[in-house]
């Protein structure tokens, strides 16, 4: 069976309810805790997903430990938290928001560190939030990255098919990716999408002209 790949937008945060986009990397509202919490149950594939990958911003790490913590491998969110031999997580800078506003740009380590003490931060540089080089705020490099995330997807999806982490044997083979509203367009190639706050849709690896790999829509899965 064909891995899916669940693209989930954040949940609801502090500067989209105040449109303060002057807010340096808001976390969710109340309403976003409960929109993510939500995800624990309402989510239909918990039990399949091998991989969570997440933007480092603090609105989709929220996201990630209250709707999926509960699937992550203990090494990634702690004790509290994750289960043994659970999904792995992975924070990854390619995922963050397109625009350089204060809203859309990320905390350097030490700030993650203090508000997410349990969280596994290994691998993330310092600077991993600063909008230069592949991270600029314009369509072209948002595109490159998004055609790198694809490509690591795809990855992921072979390393799966082969066992990778022993995923195959326990029969986990889907990959989660918690990110942005503006980044997904991306994504996915579709400038039309608009997933709901905490809202997903599904996906598979499709090969792409040359060495780039689409993702191809899978009918009736999502929330929208």
């Amino acid at each position: 069976m064909a891995s899916k790949i669940y693209v989930v937008r954040h949940a609801e945060s502090a500067h989209n309810v105040s449109k303060n986009f002057n807010l340096r990397d808001p976390g969710l509202t109340e309403l976003g805790l409960a929109q993510s919490v939500d995800l624990a149950t309402s989510f239909p594939a918990l039990s399949s997903v091998a991989v969570v990958l997440a933007s480092p911003l603090s609105r989709t790490i929220e996201t990630t430990l209250a709707g999926f913590g509960v699937i992550i491998d203990k090494r990634h969110v702690g004790s509290d938290l994750g289960e043994d031999g659970g999904a792995k997580l992975i924070l990854d800078p390619g995922l963050q928001e397109r625009s350089d506003l204060p809203c859309d740009t990320g905390s350097d380590v030490a700030t993650l560190k203090s508000k997410y003490p349990d969280l596994n931060l290994t691998g993330l540089k310092t600077e991993w939030y600063v909008k230069e080089g592949e991270f600029t705020a314009d369509d072209a490099a948002v595109e490159a990255r998004a055609r790198a995330l694809r490509r690591k997807l795809k990855a992921i999806v072979d390393e799966l098919g082969q066992g990778g982490d022993n995923a195959q044997h326990q029969g986990k083979r889907d990959i989660v990716v918690v990110t942005h509203g503006v980044f997904i367009k991306f994504l996915v190639q579709d400038e039309t999408i608009d997933l709901p706050k905490a809202g997903w849709r599904a996906y598979t690896i499709q090969e792409g002209d040359g060495d780039d790999v689409s993702l191809r829509v899978v009918a009736d899965d999502s929330t929208t």
